[in-house]
């Protein structure tokens, strides 16, 4: 059973799938262990990631594992009609589509939850979110989840501490392999591919300011410092704004940045980072985005009632014009911009990161009844895992220790 755009859709999103397939040589080889092992026979796996093809890719490794799939998308505007299609059209259980309403997206969530899932994979906290606060007679189903970013976790964290979290989550955002290179890398690269493919705009010369410098918030600074730009970074943390400097960027307050940027990228994870008090000291032609799960970074609604007069400037691109006569761009209604406006992070990047997903939901399920804590942080042992089959597709040696160097690092005598 699947709700989505047009089945008739399904062969562009295989093409799309074999694509990233092709590219995503981790995600092979867990599919070969995976379709031989069957770790999830029997159980009901409920997904909701942004549904393109590289999450697409994941579902069906899952499903070559036994599971029993169900899956929508995280965002409204990053559901790629062809790929869900593609998914129903193999027998997955399919509830999205691009461009979903508010009443839609909250239907397509809902059932998927319904389902009763025993493994939940979350991507910014609203399956755990919808099943804990509508759905609680189905929370008993469920053996444990993962948690793919920052947003998630945060919620997740503050669940537990209010003693909330009725099930364990496993926080595959903090897994070195998950934010050293997708959050960094992959934001990075895919963050000004949407830019730069929405809006036809040389980044050379302009005054790019940055919002949060977190692990993606570094990656978006460096490589707008790469496409020529001067690079503002706006932080709370004092430390992090230390590092900012120290990585050569400006620091200042959005109030000050606002007057002289010409592109805006928000990365915090927080809501209201730019709001009225900026919008009215922007320049006339200032573009923003934002690169946070949710799109409440930039205050789009508060924009819409100051404006005197909004119109479609260029497809995903909405500009408003103020009372002052200077006109402001929003692009992708303030979603994130690498999925709202492209294609997401590329194929080898996320193939590291849905590798730990995988392997972390295998742990979940092979450990089943030995579960005592609501959060949970990736083991170790899944992080080198992913990092050595990687390195041996890319053909890299590691040095080895010794015992003796064994011997030396674990002891205190010298």
């Amino acid at each position: 059973m699947s709700e989505i755009r047009d089945i008739n859709l399904w062969e562009s999103g295989a093409r799309k799938i074999e694509w990233v397939r092709r590219n995503m040589c981790l995600l092979r080889s867990v599919h070969e262990d995976f379709e031989r092992d069957k770790p999830f026979d029997g159980l009901k796996i409920a997904l909701s990631i942004h549904l393109e093809a590289k999450t697409a890719y994941l579902c069906k490794v899952l499903a070559a594992g036994g599971a029993q799939m169900y899956v929508t998308g995280s965002n409204p505007l990053s559901t790629q009609d062809d790929v869900a299609a593609a998914l129903a059209h193999d027998s997955l259980n399919v509830f999205a589509w691009h461009g979903a309403t508010d009443e839609e997206y909250h239907h397509h969530i809902s059932e998927v939850v319904k389902a009763g899932p025993n493994i939940i994979i979350d991507d910014g906290g609203d399956l755990v979110n919808l099943i804990h606060s509508e759905y609680p007679e189905l929370i008993d189903n469920v053996i444990g989840g993962c948690e793919e970013t920052t947003t998630g976790i945060i919620r997740l964290i503050a669940m537990d501490k209010a003693g909330e979290l009725k099930f364990p989550m496993a926080l595959v955002n903090n897994a070195r392999c998950k934010y050293l290179f997708d959050n960094r890398y992959g934001t990075g690269q895919s963050v000004w591919d949407g830019i730069n493919r929405t809006t036809n705009l040389i980044v050379a010369g302009k005054n790019v300011v940055v919002a949060g410098y977190g692990w993606c918030g570094k990656g978006i600074a460096m490589r707008a410092k790469g496409l020529g730009a001067s690079v503002i970074v706006t932080e709370i943390d004092p430390i992090k704004a230390m590092e900012a400097v120290m990585d050569g960027f400006k620091v200042m307050k959005m109030e000050q940045a606002a007057e002289i940027g010409d592109m805006f990228i928000t990365v915090t994870g927080c809501k209201d980072v730019i709001t009225e008090n900026s919008f009215l000291k922007l320049k006339d032609g200032a573009i923003l985005c934002n690169a946070g799960h949710f799109d409440c970074e930039v205050d789009v609604k508060g924009l819409e009632e100051i404006a005197v007069e909004s119109k479609l400037a260029r497809n995903n691109i909405q500009g408003y014009k103020l009372e002052n006569g200077r006109w402001i761009y929003v692009i992708g209604e303030g979603r994130l911009v690498n999925l709202a406006a492209g294609d997401g992070h590329p194929a080898e990047i996320m193939d590291m990161s849905f590798a730990i997903q995988a392997l972390t939901a295998k742990y979940l399920a092979d450990n089943r009844d030995k579960l005592d804590k609501k959060i949970i942080t990736v083991p170790q042992e899944i992080d080198n895992e992913v990092a050595m089959r990687k390195l041996k597709f890319w053909d890299i040696e590691v040095d080895k220790l010794t015992d003796e160097q064994e011997k030396y690092l674990n002891s205190w005598q010298v």
